[in-house]
């Protein structure tokens, strides 16, 4: 085994060693990339085009771009995530998706470079996009998303461990993600992309708490600090409601400037059963459920808005 805080080398370094991470199948690579977790790419472009063409200009082109950067950004943080908590130790005993270290179905090295080659990704396509949006300080704020990335839980001092996980995913997939979206289209951003920006901020971070929820346990155990351990079991649970339902009261908010984005009210149906199962106690296995319904309800309720803000430009 490798003990917890101990950075194996390459992967023949730690074959040396006497360690067998085994060779992870293509199966087993698409669980690692946690794919439950890309509607959190998606509704940013969603959301942030629709504002684009209510304010009268889109380029679907444009949107294919932040729409891989965005993907690249949320897989790359994942593979990055599982190398970085795979050689703390931290990932050894846990209920969730595939971890590829902690489970040594992969090298630590080969983790870590689908990491890179994610942000690499990422990285190409921000600059094709910042190119035809002539937007070239966003070369900046892309540098600073991919450093988030890494750092979530790499280095010496990851902030994930110190509770700032929620405020970089509110930030980074939902005030950069979707304004971001929005202003290499069209140029501009208006009040309503603001308010749906922090929409989707709020319900990606919905996501990142109910995945923390269910680790809290595992989590206190090797000192990873995150927010949900901070708060405890019973305010984390409120946290999450709080954050799952209060994108619906924005609505409300945004239909007062514009009517048809009250669309966004009809995913609410969807999230009262995740809701309602968190505040109920759910743990374990059942959260793992709450945490695919969470990223349906963030889908929905972005499309939903995507579509009224587009009509906004008929009223």
């Amino acid at each position: 085994m490798i003990r917890r805080g101990t950075l194996p080398g390459r992967g023949s370094i730690g074959r040396a060693r006497g360690l067998d991470f085994g060779v992870a199948s293509l199966a087993q690579w698409v669980q690692g990339a946690r794919p439950r977790t890309l509607p959190t790419a998606v509704a940013p472009v969603l959301v942030g085009t629709g504002a684009a063409i209510g304010s009268g200009t889109v380029s679907i082109g444009r949107a294919v771009l932040a729409l891989i950067v965005a993907a690249a950004l949320v897989i790359g943080v994942n593979f990055a995530n599982d190398y970085s908590d795979g050689i703390r130790g931290t990932d050894d005993e846990r209920v969730g998706p595939m971890r590829l270290v902690g489970s040594k179905a992969a090298t630590p090295a080969a983790v870590r470079t689908a990491a890179f080659v994610c942000f690499a990704i990422a990285a190409l396509a921000g600059l094709t996009l910042v190119s035809l949006a002539r937007a070239w300080w966003l070369i900046a704020v892309g540098a600073l998303c991919i450093a988030g990335a890494w750092f979530y839980t790499g280095g010496k001092r990851p902030y994930g461990y110190a509770g700032l996980g929620e405020v970089a995913v509110f930030v980074f997939f939902g005030l950069v993600g979707t304004l971001g979206t929005t202003y290499t289209q069209s140029g501009t951003i208006g009040p309503l992309a603001v308010v749906g920006a922090v929409g989707v901020g709020l319900l990606c971070c919905a996501v990142l708490v109910a995945n923390n929820l269910r680790d809290i346990a595992g989590d206190t155990e090797v000192g990873k600090r995150t927010l949900a351990v901070a708060l405890g079991d019973r305010d984390t649970r409120r946290f999450y409601a709080a954050l799952a339902l209060l994108p619906f009261v924005l609505t409300i908010g945004m239909g007062v400037l514009s009517l048809p984005v009250l669309l966004g009210l009809l995913a609410l149906p969807l999230a009262i059963p995740p809701t309602r199962a968190v505040l109920r106690g759910a743990d374990g296995r059942p959260l793992i459920r709450v945490l695919q319904q969470t990223g349906m309800v963030l889908l929905a309720w972005s499309t939903l808005t995507a579509v009224g803000l587009a009509l906004g430009l008929a009223f």
